[in-house]
């Protein structure tokens, strides 16, 4: 196979040098290997290139949501088959798509000939794979990107005093075409998939290839429920998170709302309009 490999050096708290180590010993010798580490500078506009100037097999991604949705943006309509090997602070995508959890076994799926397709959400022009929301976890990512700290721990240690500066619960209109909702939350999301990159449900219906998303709307500050968004299988109360399948939704705040798109703080918005991209992406599993 012909593989282009791209390596985030700073997601998560994987030892990248080791993992393309392992990657490497997986070829075989008809299998070619090209290397792209990104730098924070122009990165989808210089992976776009590389896929547009040779002809590849497989793009293979090493870093965590927001890197995964960094090469789903640079590949625009092309449909080369992807594989994931997680390596980023929290990896929620990967654990949707239930792979494996050693290097050597998600390094075979990876490179394997077992292909799910899965649909994409874009909102407001950019794509989301996962979870993006207003409020709470927007700030905790915020203050997780501007912290020294890396991995779940360091995602942890600046969880605690956010969860009790947080500004909520906030004023929301949620339309989604059928209806509109005026909601108080501490946090609007929108949903491709079951989990948080913690590994807790909370989206229970959730799937990846359903051709809708679903709009989660959590409705109060409840310390224990928040908690549970932190430990993986935990299912989140119904009195704690209101759910809403849609295709398209547009969701609107009286003020200025931290947001973030995949583990990656955007900005403070007042408005986000959401829609389905069904089989987006073309995913190996195995």
């Amino acid at each position: 196979m012909e593989i282009f490999i791209v390596i985030n050096p700073v997601s998560g708290d994987e030892n990248k040098a080791e993992l393309l180590k392992a990657v490497k010993k997986q070829l075989t010798e008809n299998d070619s290997l090209d290397i792209f580490k990104t730098t924070g500078e122009n990165d989808a506009e210089k992976i776009n290139e590389k896929l547009s100037a040779k002809k590849y097999d497989r793009v293979l991604i090493a870093g965590g949501d927001g890197t995964i949705k960094l090469v789903a943006e640079a590949m625009g309509e092309n449909k080369i088959s992807i594989g994931i090997l997680p390596a980023g602070s929290a990896n929620g995508l990967a654990k949707d798509l239930n792979l494996p959890e050693e290097a050597e076994d998600f390094i075979k799926a990876a490179l394997g000939k077992e292909i799910r397709e899965i649909d994409a959400i874009k909102i407001n022009g950019e794509l989301s794979l996962h979870i993006s929301d207003f409020g709470l976890n927007a700030e905790l990512i915020k203050e997780f990107e501007g912290s020294n700290f890396r991995g779940k721990l360091g995602y942890a240690l600046n969880s605690i005093p956010t969860l009790f500066q947080n500004k909520g619960p906030f004023d929301f209109t949620i339309e989604t075409g059928k209806e509109t909702l005026e909601r108080k939350a501490i946090m609007v999301a929108f949903a491709n998939s079951k989990k948080f990159g913690t590994g807790a449900i909370v989206n229970p219906d959730g799937k990846m290839d359903d051709g809708v998303f679903e709009v989660l709307i959590f409705k109060k500050f409840d310390i224990i429920e928040i908690l549970k968004t932190m430990n993986e299988g935990a299912k989140l109360s119904s009195d704690f998170v209101e759910i809403i399948s849609v295709k398209k939704a547009n969701v609107k705040a009286k003020k200025p709302i931290a947001f973030q798109i995949d583990g990656e703080f955007c900005q403070e918005i007042e408005e986000a309009t959401a829609e389905i991209l069904p089989k987006k992406l073309a995913i190996a599993v195995g």
